[in-house]
C-alpha cells in the first residue's frame, strides 16, 4: 500500500510565531542567527532557526526568552530539551525548530551544511527538493 505525499503550504513571509521567535532572539542579542526553510526535506517541521549565545547562562537564558515569548503570541511550545547543560537547547515549536546553542558545538555539528538542501531564508519561492533515504542494510541471518 503506498502512501500519498500530503502537500505542504508554500512558504509565508514571516508567521507571527516566527516573528516573535526573531524578536525574542534580537533581544537577547543571540549571535549568528540563521533561518532555514526544511518543508521540502523533513515532516517534522517547517522552520528551523539556529542560534548561537556567548556562554551556557546566555544559551539558557535565550532559550527561556524564546519560549515565552511564544506563549505571549499564542503558541505553547512542546518541549525544551537540554536546558540543564547549556550548551545546546532544543526549543521545539510545533513548525519551528529553534537550537540555541555555543559556537563551539554549533562548529562541531554543522546543522547548517546537514539541512543546506532547502533555502536559507524563509521567504524562499519554492521548496527544495527532498534528499532519496538512505537504504539500510539488511542484517545477516
Amino acid at each position: 500500500m503506498a502512501t500519498r505525499k500530503r502537500p505542504r503550504p508554500a512558504a509565508k513571509t514571516d508567521s507571527k510565531l516566527q516573528q516573535a521567535v526573531t524578536s525574542a532572539l534580537e533581544d537577547m542579542k543571540a549571535v549568528n542567527v540563521r533561518v532555514l526553510d526544511v518543508r521540502g526535506l523533513t515532516d517534522i517541521a517547517d522552520t528551523m532557526i539556529i542560534a548561537c549565545g556567548n556562554s551556557d547562562r546566555h544559551v539558557r537564558s535565550i532559550a527561556e526568552r524564546v519560549a515565552s515569548q511564544a506563549k505571549e503570541a499564542g503558541f505553547r511550545p512542546l518541549g525544551t530539551e537540554g536546558a540543564r547543560d547549556g550548551e545546546w537547547v532544543l526549543v521545539d515549536l510545533q513548525d519551528i525548530l529553534v537550537h540555541v546553542m555555543l559556537p563551539r558545538i554549533r562548529e562541531f555539528y554543522g546543522l547548517e551544511s546537514l539541512w543546506e538542501g532547502g533555502p536559507v531564508s524563509s521567504a524562499a519561492a519554492a521548496p527544495a527538493k527532498a534528499r532519496a533515504p538512505a537504504r539500510r542494510r539488511r542484517a545477516a541471518r
